[in-house]
């Protein structure tokens, strides 16, 4: 199996999103890949507070350093780009981290 960072919205529509990330996870296995959503992981209650800036920058730190051990990532953009995924792709260009965009369309 390949292991891949998953990418997509969290903020805003946080319901939403969190059902768009969960049908992403389920995409991605589909492909036969290991996927990890630490936007989903990280910000479950009790864990860490995406609403305050020192917690949101520790679990965005911890998210890429599964890079280390990740094959790539995958930007899931139905529901557009957040500023969090803008700032993740410019930083997988400029460490030459493979990662590729999808949408659920393709995979219907």
């Amino acid at each position: 199996m390949k292991l891949v960072i998953l990418e997509s919205p969290y903020a805003g529509d946080i319901e939403g999103n969190v059902t768009y990330a969960r049908t992403c996870l389920r995409d991605s296995l589909n492909r036969g890949e290991a996927p990890i959503a630490s936007h989903l992981l990280y910000t479950q209650p009790g864990v860490l507070c995406d609403e305050l800036a020192s917690e949101r920058q520790w679990g965005i730190a911890a998210g890429l350093a599964w890079r280390k051990v990740a094959d790539g990532a995958v930007f899931y953009v139905d529901r557009g780009w957040s500023a969090g995924m803008l700032a993740a792709e410019e930083h997988y260009r400029l460490t030459e981290f493979p990662f590729e965009i999808r949408t659920l369309m393709e995979a219907v």
